[in-house]
């Protein structure tokens, strides 16, 4: 009995779908030039970890479940007196998240995660740094279907950056906008 090779959805579409829609928009003469999804990283900061050093343990396990990938800790660099954190102290956690998973994840945020948000308006076609990657925020974690909303004891936010290869901001907003990511008009 032959084994079936898993193949994301969206991966597929990039193939047979984008790719070809890009090559077309922008005239690429070599197939290693069309821009594609690189990574996705989702960081999670949390800033109450220093009062209590569980919440920290709470939210990364919440950061695991959504993302189905053990989060690195993310810790502090310097201490600052003001708001007692000390160097070393874990403030938060972030996952970098590449090839089948990357597209999993893009898949459920579009399809799942962003029609869950409340007084969703699309995303801010602006939020490009210059170089081809996008950056967004998500105010509640809750809004993933991984995440049971009576078992949550905090909700808390969530940084979402999508890097991609291309050059300009033209290009990374065409290749998102034909994964279907829904910007603002």
């Amino acid at each position: 009995m032959a084994e079936t090779a898993y193949e994301p959805r969206l991966k597929a579409h990039y193939r047979d779908t984008v790719r070809p829609a890009l090559v077309a928009e922008f005239g690429y003469k070599n197939p290693m030039e069309v821009p594609r999804v690189d990574k996705v990283v989702v960081n999670m900061g949390i800033g109450e970890a220093v009062a209590d050093s569980k919440k920290v343990t709470s939210a990364l396990g919440d950061l695991a479940r959504i993302i189905g990938q053990k989060p690195a800790v993310t810790r502090s660099r310097k201490s600052i007196a003001t708001y007692k954190l000390r160097e070393g102290m874990p403030i938060g956690g972030k996952v970098t998240l590449r090839r089948d998973r990357m597209y999993d994840f893009l898949d459920r945020l579009v399809n799942v995660a962003l029609p869950r948000v409340r007084d969703f308006r699309g995303l801010n076609p602006k939020s490009f740094d210059g170089r081809g990657n996008f950056a967004m925020g998500i105010k509640e974690h809750i809004i993933f279907p991984e995440i049971n909303y009576d078992e949550v004891d905090q909700i808390w936010g969530m940084d979402v950056i999508v890097c991609t290869t291309a050059k300009s901001d033209d290009e990374a907003r065409a290749l998102l906008k034909a994964f279907n990511l829904p910007f603002r008009q």
